[in-house]
Formats: C-alpha cells, sequence, structure tokens
C-alpha cells in the first residue's frame, strides 16, 4: 500500500496535469491566452513543488542554487529582451529542455550503471531515445536562433554531399543506439551517441530557411516534448510523462495546422531548402514589365481618414521596425473619427507561432479585432483601405491565381480584393519565397516605402491635419 506521502505526490501531479491540460486549452485563443500561461504555471509550480517531497533527493542545496541561478537568468531576459526577439527566446528555451532531457537521461543511465543495477531493453530504449532527442533539439534550437538573430545566414546552408553525411549521422545514432539497448559500450557508446546526436539537430536546421522557422520551431518544441516524456519513464515519473506527452501532442498538431497553412507537407519544409535558389522566371513572368505606384504619407492619411473599414495586415516588417505602438495608436486615431478597424493575422506571418498576436497583445490592441484568415477574407472586397505592414508572401495573390508560383495553393490573406490596398516596405525586396508579390502591381495598390515605424509616425502626423 502506498504510504500517505506518495498517496499525496500521486494526488498532486494529477492535479497539476488537469492544470496543464486546461491551461492548454486556453492557449487556443489570444482573449485566454494570458489566463491558460497562470493555470500551466499554477501546475508546473504545484508539481515542482510536490517532487520535493520525493525521498530520493539527497541534496536540496543543489536544487536551491540551481532554482536561484535559473530564476535569476529568467528574470533577466524576461525584463530586457524586447518583444520583437520573441522567436529567438522561444528557440533557445525550447533548446534548454532538450538538453536537459538528454543530460538527464545520461545521468540516469550513469547513476544505474555505477550501482550494478541491470537495465532492461525497454528503459535502455528510454534513455537512448531521450539522449538523442533531447540532443537534436538542442542544436537544433541553437541554429533557428542563429538564424533568428541574424549570427547566421537567413538563407538554407547547404554543401555539398549533405544529406548523406546526414544520413550517415543518423545511421551512427541508430548503431550506437542499438549498442547501448543491448548492453553493449556501457557510457563511452551513450556519450558517442549524444555527441552524434548534437551535430545532427545542428547539421537538421542548418539546410533550413529563416523563413520556415516558425514550422522548425514547432517540431523542435514537440521533439522536446517527447524528449521529456522519454525523461519521466526513465525516472518513473508520471507527471514528467504526461507533460511531455501534452507538449509533444500539441507541437506536433501546431507543426502539421502550420504546414497546412502554407500548403507545404512537413518534408518539404524540411528537405526542401525553399527559398535557396532564384526563382524561376515563369513565376514572375505575370508581373514582367509593370510598375508600381507610389504614395506619401499625406496621400495615405487622406485615404484612411474618409474610410469607413480599414484592415491593418501585420508582417514580419512589423516586428522588425518595431512598429506594433506605432500601428496601435494610428488605429486608435482613426477610430476616434468611426472607422471600423480590424487586423488581419495569417498563420504563418512572422517568425513563430502566434508572433502577431504577440507584438499586438504588447501594444493593448483589442483580442476582438485580432481576425484570423478564414474570418477576415470574406470582409476584403467590402473593405475601403487594407493597410499592409510588412507582410509579403501571405497576401502575394499568385499563390491563389499562378498555378506557375512555388507557392501556388499556399493560403493567403485576399488583400487584392479590398477597394484600396497601402503597402508599407522598406524596398521591393521579396519575401522568404524569393519571387515578385504580383501585388505591388495592382491598380487599386500604392507603395509607401521606407522604415515601417516612420512611415506610420508620419501618417499619423498627417492624419491630424486632415
Amino acid at each position: 500500500m502506498l504510504d500517505f506521502r506518495e498517496s499525496v505526490i500521486a494526488l498532486s501531479y494529477i492535479v497539476a496535469a488537469v492544470f496543464f491540460i486546461f491551461g492548454l486549452k486556453h492557449l487556443s485563443s489570444p482573449a485566454t491566452a494570458r489566463a491558460g500561461n497562470r493555470l500551466a504555471a499554477i501546475g508546473m509550480a504545484l508539481a515542482l513543488g510536490v517532487t520535493l517531497l520525493d525521498r530520493q533527493i539527497v541534496s536540496f542545496w543543489t536544487i536551491a542554487i540551481g532554482t536561484l541561478i535559473g530564476a535569476a537568468i529568467g528574470v533577466y531576459f524576461a525584463r530586457t529582451v524586447q518583444m520583437t526577439a520573441m522567436p529567438q527566446m522561444v528557440a533557445l528555451f525550447n533548446g534548454m529542455g532538450g538538453g536537459t532531457a538528454a543530460l538527464v537521461s545520461v545521468a540516469e543511465f550513469l547513476r544505474l550503471t555505477r550501482a550494478g543495477d541491470a537495465i532492461g531493453w525497454g528503459e535502455g530504449a528510454s534513455i537512448v531515445l531521450g539522449t538523442a532527442i533531447g540532443a537534436i533539439s538542442l542544436t537544433g534550437s541553437i541554429i533557428a536562433f542563429g538564424k533568428l538573430q541574424e549570427i547566421l545566414p537567413g538563407r538554407p546552408l547547404q554543401f555539398p554531399l549533405q544529406r548523406l553525411i546526414n544520413a550517415l549521422i543518423l545511421l551512427s545514432v541508430l548503431g550506437l543506439g542499438g549498442f547501448v539497448v543491448i548492453g553493449g559500450g556501457g557510457s563511452t557508446a551513450l556519450w558517442l551517441l549524444f555527441a552524434a546526436a548534437l551535430v545532427l539537430g545542428a547539421m537538421f536546421v542548418l539546410p533550413i530557411g529563416g523563413g520556415d522557422m516558425p514550422v522548425v520551431i514547432s517540431i523542435l518544441n514537440s521533439l522536446t516534448g517527447l524528449a521529456a516524456a522519454l525523461t519521466g519513464f526513465v525516472l518513473h515519473n508520471q507527471m514528467l510523462v504526461v507533460a511531455g506527452v501534452l507538449v509533444g501532442a500539441s507541437g506536433t498538431l501546431l507543426t502539421l495546422l502550420m504546414s497546412t497553412a502554407m500548403n507545404r507537407s512537413v518534408g518539404n519544409v524540411l528537405f526542401g531548402a525553399f527559398g535557396a535558389a532564384a526563382s524561376d522566371p515563369t513565376a514572375t513572368a505575370s508581373v514582367v514589365g509593370r510598375t508600381v505606384r507610389q504614395t506619401t504619407a499625406e496621400d495615405t492619411a487622406i485615404a484612411l481618414a474618409y474610410a469607413r473599414s480599414v484592415v491593418i495586415v501585420p508582417g514580419y516588417g512589423l516586428a522588425v521596425a518595431e512598429a506594433q505602438h506605432t500601428v496601435r495608436e494610428l488605429a486608435t486615431d482613426l477610430e476616434k473619427r468611426g472607422v471600423d478597424v480590424k487586423y488581419a493575422i495569417h498563420p504563418v506571418a512572422g517568425r513563430m507561432p502566434g508572433h502577431m498576436n504577440v507584438l499586438l497583445a504588447e501594444a493593448n490592441v483589442p483580442y476582438d479585432q485580432l481576425l484570423e484568415m478564414d474570418q477576415v477574407n470574406g470582409e476584403f472586397p467590402q473593405t475601403d483601405v487594407v493597410l499592409v505592414v510588412g507582410a509579403n508572401d501571405v497576401v502575394n495573390p499568385a499563390a491563389r491565381d499562378d498555378p506557375s508560383s512555388p507557392i501556388y495553393g499556399m493560403p493567403i490573406l485576399d488583400v487584392d480584393r479590398a477597394r484600396n490596398v497601402i503597402v508599407l516596405k522598406r524596398s521591393m525586396g521579396h519575401g522568404f519565397a524569393g519571387i515578385d508579390n504580383a501585388l505591388f502591381y495592382n491598380d487599386n495598390t500604392r507603395m509607401l516605402f521606407g522604415d515601417a515605424r516612420q512611415s506610420l509616425t508620419q501618417v499619423g502626423q498627417a492624419l491630424k491635419n486632415v
């Protein structure tokens, strides 16, 4: 029979799991995301606190010191990292989770080996998989961070025989893993597996373009969850298994949803090196010889002032310019004039899942003004002005109309069907797909070139004089 302490631990883990599930459910909507985060945090605090009751813990001082160091680092980053750099921080935190799972699996293997305990095939497989998957997630997330932070080039990085080398590394990981499971090689084989998996994680993400990082981060997140669940099996900790499975499952579902939103398979994202080469000339033939129509901040202000409805489409350019507060101020001024203002959010806009939602939430944009693609597409034909701030491929009508385009079939925001479209961009540069945007050449489109925040500030100032 379980003693009282074990009963408290088991019951508390169940309660924490319920908090995790409801927290995850609330995270599915911007309006309830903050409450969901709190619920999940409460569940984690409960799980961590109860785990300290475990008799196997031998040094509370080590835990206390580690907690203080980790808390200090966490508070520092939380207060200093800009919201525009949140994708990079998410990638790093995700990598730390994978690395922790891998090291815990290795540590448990070393403990069992030194104690002379027999390691069954099931337990050995969990240790091997937890080590390999966690290590892949660690270095893969670090490479993703480097691409997002522009420490590494955002384009796909390829070299001759890359896939062959990756295949050989993968085979070595599988071979070493099988050797460890059957009881051969001991800790040396496991450390070699760990090192090979670290290399494989980096090689796995290098050939993926920066524009695909939202999907990659989601995949790495699900891998970290899987590694944590496997570590839970090794430690016989039900809470870790439940938490890891929830993270892995939600990350997998999010990956599939984003791939669908891009009309690309997960395999194409991982192995297609999308945007690595120059686009096919036929993909841009429809815009050759056409010219764009430029506008000014004053003319943009007049168009917005006399509109009845305005839809703002945020993109990566908004994040780069840190223009979320400026666009919110402009929207507030328009609302005071009686203009109906909404925001259209594409599922893969930005550099991580929910990137645009996070930026606009920081600027206190009301949640009911944030419309998903399926909600807003039917409203564009009745919209007077669409203001595109830094978005590119997600508003390219070639994805809908041009079968020769490499992004053909990708669901887009149908902004070209609005009465007037004003696009804020630094230049005529391409999106991550590396192709021209047919929207820029439409008769109802005007281009306002310059830094998004500066352009929006100028539009806001001009609006006061209309």
